[in-house]
């Protein structure tokens, strides 16, 4: 039934406007926006910055969504309201990293009769950080996708003071959580062992060539298995998140040469999924997609567990292992309880389009009220260009945007210098979780890499 059938009246036909950035984005808000009911249209706005995706890319991201790439527009940020102002939206997803959250919503929530403001997150999320609930603070609704995210969301917010609605949807792309089938596929047509690749972890050159050895060795003792590196981006595309080294590139520093059935490929995780027989890897939430199809999985804790390896929330889950595990095969089935807590609730339990159609029926009723920016305020206007300009980089069209630019720069560096030598003078360790600050595109500080 499409939203014009004369089945649904006016009053129950909907419009979402979804508006992202990124490769991750752009495929989490797709996603979301084809699980809302049939009264509901969505249009897809993609704004101009360093992490926009490629046509490649976005191909992928809006494979299996109501989608096609042709539906895709691409905006510049200050096009946004002439936009607004045609589609009219009950509500606007904010499929943005937190700081371009932080630059989008404002322009939006200061609008007379505004529409609700949503944002959430596309991955993994936990430990949960308060930066990331700072970063929405102007927003009505944030989604997650996992009792384990709403509570831990909710505490930081409560300790921040921050009054915002939280809710529970389960993460779209995964399959369906309640019947959690086995593999169907037969069995002739599951030739892959499939690694999923994360762009920050793990981070340093001798770590992944440690990975891609171990894959090797288990491609030699399988020769008649596939071992498919999957990777997001090629070289020179963007994503949400720097990848300092290509693994396509790292192939060269084997050993002992390349396999012939070791390779490296793009393209949407739900096709090399479909080929799978079991899933390796750091961190990521193909993880989850395979746990959703029964494919065994592996996580590679040979780096640790911990924060910096954005892999916390598999704790408990009993998916944990080495790379030695990896050579010689031995993948694993996750936890019943932990999967409860973690992203397999159930359907029945997702509650965020009843919270979602509750804004849209009040703000019919009265206008929304306003939201206000109560976090990291010092530095007033210069500060706003400055956040715009960190995330439109060369998009950026302001004359206060440089300016702001080169002196905020100026001043992280000098805040940085005292920290480095605060630390030296009392001994304390050099953070983890190191936020690259000098590009645009690396924009993501305070909150965990995604995938």
């Amino acid at each position: 039934m499409s939203p014009s059938s004369p089945l649904l009246t006016d009053a129950a036909s909907r419009r979402l406007l979804v508006v992202a950035d990124s490769d991750s984005y752009v495929k989490w808000g797709a996603a979301l926006a084809s699980t809302l009911p049939v009264w509901w249209t969505s249009r897809l706005v993609v704004l101009q910055s360093p992490v926009m995706p490629s046509g490649r890319q976005l191909v992928d991201a809006l494979a299996g969504t109501r989608f096609a790439p042709a539906d895709a527009e691409v905006h510049h940020l200050d096009d946004l309201d002439v936009v607004v102002d045609g589609f009219d939206p009950h509500a606007v997803l904010l499929s943005l990293r937190g700081p371009f959250v932080r630059v989008v919503a404002p322009r939006l929530e200061a609008r007379e009769a505004r529409p609700v403001l949503v944002s959430g997150f596309p991955g993994l999320t936990i430990p949960a950080v308060k930066k990331a609930v700072i970063y929405r603070e102007q927003t009505d609704l944030v989604v997650l996708h996992s009792r384990r995210e709403v509570r831990e969301f909710r505490a930081n917010a409560a300790e921040l003071a921050i009054d915002r609605r939280f809710g529970l949807a389960t993460l779209p792309f995964l399959s369906s959580s309640e019947a959690m089938p086995a593999a169907s596929a037969a069995a002739s047509d599951r030739t892959d062992l499939v690694f999923a690749a994360q762009a920050k972890v793990p981070r340093e050159r001798e770590e992944r060539v440690r990975v891609l050895e171990a894959l090797a060795a288990h491609a030699r003792r399988n020769p008649e298995r596939r071992v498919v590196v999957k990777v997001r981006a090629r070289r020179g595309e963007a994503q949400t998140h720097y990848e300092e080294h290509d693994y396509a590139d790292l192939l060269a520093d084997l050993a002992d040469g390349i396999p012939a059935n070791l390779v490296v490929e793009d393209g949407p995780m739900a096709e090399k999924l479909a080929r799978a027989t079991a899933l390796v890897t750091a961190s990521s939430t193909a993880a989850l997609e395979a746990v959703a199809l029964g494919l065994p999985v592996l996580l590679l804790d040979d780096f640790g567990v911990s924060p910096a390896m954005i892999n916390t929330v598999f704790e408990g889950s009993g998916l944990f292992g080495s790379m030695d595990e990896l050579v010689e095969g031995r993948f694993r089935h996750a936890d019943a309880a932990w999967l409860a807590d973690n992203y397999f609730h159930g359907r029945d339990a997702d509650d965020w389009v009843g919270r979602l159609h509750g804004l849209v029926e009040a703000r019919e009723i009265v206008p929304l009220p306003r939201l206000q920016r109560r976090h990291d305020l010092v530095g007033g206007a210069l500060r706003t260009a400055y956040e715009r300009r960190r995330m439109l980089g060369r998009y950026d069209r302001s004359v206060l945007g440089a300016a702001s630019w080169a002196a905020g720069l100026a001043a992280r560096v000098v805040v940085r210098g005292l920290h480095r030598l605060r630390r030296r003078l009392t001994g304390e360790r050099e953070p983890e979780l190191a936020i690259a600050i000098d590009t645009p595109a690396s924009a993501n500080a305070g909150e965990q890499p995604v995938r």
